[in-house]
């Protein structure tokens, strides 16, 4: 996991996203659709992008998983394609934007300069509501030099500075780091000590369950009541 070793015994039920979210706490991989839609939650197995939210747990034992968590150095640099959609605004919300490194990633790493055509084939299975994937395409070309710096140095190309002049300037913005670093808090990634919160989707089961005993006159079954 993320080049760590890592053995847990899990029920053979157990996807695979609740258990980087629930178990290991990696909450970088999001959970959308559940149905392996919208690509929120991919990651990499094997090198290959998968939805984390179709695979077992038991599925992956003996292989290689990287979540967005794995994609940095260390706490201080970006990786690559990080850096890129930092610089090109390819990212707003934040949400799907793990599920989308983790494609690019592996785009590149099978293309390294991929034509904007094989990029919108490669994330026509990551869905995102924010930025109209213009800035996305821009960001995964400019990953591509990035990356194809990285493997033969060459003189950098100059980046727009950071200017406190706002008005048709590119300003890098604060939060980004931490969202492409699969840190951001969303609702479902608040965890609270001691409190046993359950996989997302046995709690929209049990959200479901209450509202169908209101509706018929009853009282929320206490098994499903959450405070």
């Amino acid at each position: 996991m993320n080049g760590r070793e890592c053995t847990e015994t899990v029920p053979p039920r157990l996807l695979l996203c609740d258990f980087l979210r629930s178990r290991l706490r990696l909450t970088g991989t999001h959970v959308g659709c559940e149905h392996g839609v919208c690509g929120a939650c991919t990651v990499l197995l094997d090198g290959e992008p998968v939805r984390s939210c179709l695979l077992l747990a038991v599925q992956v034992d003996g292989r290689e998983v990287t979540t967005v968590e794995g994609l940095a150095p260390d706490a201080e640099h970006l990786h690559p394609v990080q850096q890129a959609f930092h610089e090109e605004h390819g990212l707003q919300c934040g949400f799907c934007t793990p599920g989308i490194l983790m494609t690019v990633s592996a785009l590149l790493e099978e293309h390294p300069r991929p034509s904007d055509e094989e990029i919108r084939v490669w994330l026509s299975g990551n869905l995102c509501r924010c930025t109209g994937y213009v800035n996305i395409v821009r960001a995964v070309r400019r990953a591509g030099a990035l990356l194809a710096a990285r493997r033969a140095p060459a003189p950098a190309e100059a980046r727009p500075a950071m200017t406190t002049r706002m008005i048709g300037a590119r300003i890098p913005r604060n939060e980004d780091p931490r969202l492409l670093r699969g840190l951001g808090c969303f609702v479902d990634d608040v965890h609270l000590e001691g409190c046993c919160t359950p996989p997302a989707s046995a709690a929209r089961t049990a959200m479901r369950a209450s509202c169908r005993s209101t509706r018929r006159g009853r009282a929320p079954c206490p098994a499903f009541t959450w405070s």
